[in-house]
């Protein structure tokens, strides 16, 4: 009881419930989990969805980007544990693999519906790219096509967003050209930084069977393709702006292609710019996806 006579109820079995929540939350991946959630309701608001539509597509692809993040810990449980992992909970003890295990089945469970909710042709696009998403964490990728999964969700997304309005269009064909591209590249940079450490673990995936300069190469490609395609696919002639978008993307890939070999984060580094410029691009033409 505190000085005025209300008992504190706060005390090391809520501290610990606290705890095992937060470990929960960081099993899920959450920066990407919310990065990826972010851009597509962003871009949900931008192509005509409305507030509601705005949040059931938001909601969904939280339950399926949780679901992903989940399931990908779960079934990594024991290589992190053995590789004494200490940004994994699951290797730490903080939470346990039957728990994060039964919150990824929720959380897809939760997707089901929630994408249906924009209906059923919409709905079925973004649970394919689910499905991908819980592909590759099952064994994908650790095959020569862990890039599929990435270009295939990533790629869906547009479609998953203009079959829900009124009149259920198909986009143009660079927008889901663009986003499979930027899920590409996406993919390669992220094992950047730890591509030795995967390869150490077993884990080959088409950057890591490329090797460093082979896996910079796929990022930098791909994600200078899909500023590109974002530059010149939309109609209309390609003016001052857009070239010097193209010259910067270009200036960019060149510069992580032609990096000297090492740890240096700097490619990584540019490939997160390229990866930003590439999502402010697919913005900025949010009002024009459908065709």
């Amino acid at each position: 009881m505190d000085a005025v006579g209300v008992v504190d109820r706060t005390g090391p079995g809520a501290a610990r419930a606290l705890g095992r929540v937060r470990s929960l939350l960081l099993a899920a991946h959450p920066a990407p989990a919310a990065a990826v959630t972010a851009v597509v309701t962003a871009l949900a608001a931008a192509s005509g969805r409305g507030v509601t539509g705005t949040a059931l597509i938001g909601a969904s692809v939280l339950a399926g980007q949780l679901s992903i993040g989940w399931s990908n810990d779960a079934v990594d449980a024991a290589r992190d544990t053995v590789a004494a992992r200490a940004d994994k909970p699951l290797a730490t003890g903080a939470v346990s693999r039957r728990t994060v295990a039964v919150a990824a089945a929720c959380a897809l469970t939760a997707c089901v519906p929630l994408s249906l909710a924009s209906g059923r042709s919409a709905g079925s696009l973004h649970l394919v790219g689910v499905a991908a998403g819980w592909a590759y964490n099952l064994g994908v990728k650790r095959t020569a096509w862990s890039w599929l999964p990435y270009g295939l969700a990533f790629g869906l997304l547009p479609a998953y967003l203009t079959r829900a309005l009124p009149g259920s269009p198909w986009p143009h064909w660079w927008a889901p050209t663009a986003a499979a591209l930027l899920g590409v590249g996406a993919h390669a940079a992220n094992v950047l930084p730890d591509i030795d450490d995967d390869l150490r673990a077993g884990v080959r995936g088409l950057p890591q069977r490329l090797g460093g300069r082979g896996a910079r190469v796929l990022a930098a490609g791909a994600l200078g393709a899909g500023s590109a395609v974002l530059l010149c696919g939309p109609s209309g002639p390609v003016d001052l702006s857009g070239v010097l978008g193209l010259t910067a993307a270009g200036a960019l890939s060149s510069a992580v292609v032609l990096w000297p070999p090492g740890r240096s984060r700097a490619p990584f580094l540019a490939c997160l710019a390229l990866a930003g410029a590439d999502v402010l691009l697919l913005l900025l033409r949010g009002g024009r996806l459908a065709g």
